[in-house]
């Protein structure tokens, strides 16, 4: 059961108005067409695990500060290729020796890491679980690329996870992933991995900065996150009326629009932070559940649907009560 939540998110803001100061764009072309007006951006210097660090300290704090005993980082984004920043993040929030990894699912990676920490638990592997999602995908973005960096924004989201039964308050209800590998260029870095290794002549090879294919992503992103939202929900026995928030993966408004109305929900039970974050990818899920939980649009006992699509490609859906917990924003 979740019994801990945290955010943090870095200090600098970028809107839709510095974004046209250097490239061929306006505040309304990006509004109408995502929902964002503005997004966090990390400073030069500050990296992904800086930003896990302070969400999982904040995340431990809510949860008691009690230590987690397996730290998992769900992140595109890593510190280094290698290691793993997973384990020096435990390290620096003092949870010496405990397992630690990362998890590599894009923007569905909160709810793979949501499902692999409850599995962890179950088995009894692991009492308390902290789950991190963290991207900072403005070090990846062309810094000129209209169809990406208005997109995306720089955060961190971490809860806690521990046993508990299912009546309580904070219980993981019913959990489906997904993957398609064969639409794998559809959202992609391309160099820098062992396919296709970056040289020391190739600091700016096109191929190292992220690309997505935005219209395929769009329809089956509506698709896969309508789907397996649908089919968590019938597993969980829950009707339409039954689900008080629909917390989706923040990609787009549009796409976010799509999937409530095809799962039969009003968007006033949706949380939707992508107009001040943008899409935070692996952080997306985690933050939209802060900022419903500190607005009241999440209280304890509501049935919480969770959806996400991305990178791989990969989709996921839980089901969740919410418990009482109310994160500090940043």
């Amino acid at each position: 059961m979740l019994c801990g939540l945290g955010i943090f998110l870095p200090s600098k803001v970028v809107t839709n108005q510095d974004l046209s100061l250097f490239m061929e764009t306006t505040d309304e072309w990006i509004s109408t067409r995502t929902g964002i007006r503005e997004r966090r951006v990390v400073e030069r210097g500050t990296s992904t695990g800086d930003l896990a660090v302070e969400a999982g300290a904040r995340a431990l704090k809510s949860a008691g500060g009690e230590p987690a005993d397996l730290v998992i980082l769900a992140t595109t984004t890593p510190d280094h290729p290698c290691p793993a920043t997973a384990p020096a993040v435990a390290h620096r929030l003092g949870l010496l020796e405990a397992p630690a990894w990362d998890l590599s699912a894009v923007c569905s990676g909160f709810l793979y890491g949501l499902s692999t920490a409850a599995a962890f638990i179950a088995a009894g592997t692991a009492r308390r679980v902290l789950l991190i999602g963290a991207d900072t995908f403005s070090t990846i973005m062309a810094p000129a690329d209209r169809a990406t960096r208005p997109i995306f924004g720089d955060g961190a989201g971490a809860v806690v996870l521990r046993a508990g039964t299912a009546g309580e308050p904070g219980a993981l209800g019913p959990t489906l992933l997904g993957s398609d590998g064969s639409l794998r260029e559809l959202i992609t870095v391309e160099a820098g991995g062992s396919r296709e290794p970056l040289g020391p002549g190739d600091p700016d090879r096109p191929g190292r900065y992220f690309t997505m294919r935005g219209k395929s992503v769009f329809r089956r992103a509506v698709a896969r996150m309508t789907e397996a939202a649908a089919e968590v929900r019938a597993r969980a026995g829950w009707a339409p009326e039954d689900v008080d928030c629909l917390i989706a993966h923040q990609a787009n408004r549009r796409i976010l629009e799509a999937v409530a109305e095809r799962l039969a929900l009003p968007m006033e039970r949706c949380a939707l932070n992508l107009d001040r974050v943008g899409n935070t990818a692996a952080a997306s899920v985690p933050l939209a559940m802060a900022d419903a939980a500190a607005s009241g649009q999440l209280e304890p006992g509501h049935r919480v649907l969770t959806t996400a699509y991305g990178g791989g490609v990969t989709w996921g859906a839980a089901a969740l009560t919410w418990p009482s917990i109310t994160p500090e924003l940043t």
